[in-house]
């Protein structure tokens, strides 16, 4: 396969995997939100779930070919720490937002009528009061700051990479066997929304939250999605790729070093064997 067709193909993993996300996890927003009562109002570890799982199966569906970053901050650590390629991450990451904003399209046209039902009934309109719009993107919760929701992405996403790392690192003798990483990566996910999602429903993605926000912008919610109130648009941009780097650094420099089977004279990073530009250490 020539490397331009091969390149195509990763964009298209990489498109797939996001709407694969935002399929599954911008529909159970949906169900939390839109339905009363919520079958997940005293079970939110379902909605936590659910998300951990849309990541799940689409690194099991995609994984093979592009490695399913399915996440800018995955991708641009990949780039500074696992000598993934500078020249792909721009592409990556608009196929990451183009398969956000397909996914909440998706969402949409199963639940239109369900969100056109409940902002009639709460005298919500889409534009002046971004109703409904908890089922596409992300919001700071209670009592929680642009700012300090700012601080919370950061956080978060560190985590996330961190354990990215951790699960994909060749030297790392407790990392998990064959395919089982996959799993791990999405309860990494659950388990991060389950204890901290209330605090701004932890986007810990740019592509998972600025995807969708596009298409509600587009879908009439006009300013109630960009700018947003509070001007947060960004916050889900720029807190993620920051966290990303620093959790990924942390990794790279503080854990792998003093990994038992870490020898400092190897390649800077292994690839996998289906794709050489796939970095797994």
């Amino acid at each position: 396969m020539s490397p331009s067709k091969r390149f195509f193909g990763e964009l298209i993993s990489e498109f797939i995997a996001v709407v694969i996300i935002i399929a599954f996890g911008d529909s159970v927003a949906a169900m939390y939100v839109l339905y009363d009562p919520s079958p997940y109002a005293n079970a939110y570890w379902g909605v936590a779930i659910v998300w951990g799982l849309g990541v799940t199966i689409a690194i099991y569906v995609t994984g093979a070919v592009s490695g399913t970053h399915a996440n800018p901050a995955v991708t641009i650590s990949l780039a500074l720490f696992r000598g993934f390629s500078w020249r792909k991450v721009p592409l990556y990451c608009l196929a990451q937002i183009a398969g956000g904003f397909a996914g909440a399209a998706l969402v949409y046209l199963n639940f239109a009528p369900v969100i056109d039902h409940y902002n009639a009934v709460h005298h919500f309109s889409r534009y002046l009061d971004g109703g409904a719009s908890g089922v596409f993107f992300t919001h700071p919760g209670l009592a929680v700051t642009p700012l300090h929701s700012l601080v919370v992405q950061i956080v978060l996403t560190a985590l996330l990479l961190l354990g990215i790392f951790a699960v994909t690192c060749h030297y790392n003798t407790m990392a998990p066997q064959a395919n089982s990483g996959a799993l791990i990566i999405g309860l990494i996910v659950a388990a991060i929304g389950a204890s901290s999602g209330y605090l701004d429903a932890w986007a810990i993605n740019p592509a998972r939250d600025f995807g969708p926000r596009l298409f509600a912008w587009c879908a009439g919610w006009g300013p109630s999605a960009i700018p947003a109130p509070g001007n947060y648009w960004w916050v889900p941009i720029i807190g993620p790729i920051t966290g990303g780097i620093i959790g990924a650094g942390i990794y790279q420099y503080l854990v792998r070093p003093f990994m038992p089977r870490f020898h400092p004279g190897e390649a800077h990073a292994l690839s996998s064997p289906n794709n050489p530009d796939i970095p797994v250490c």
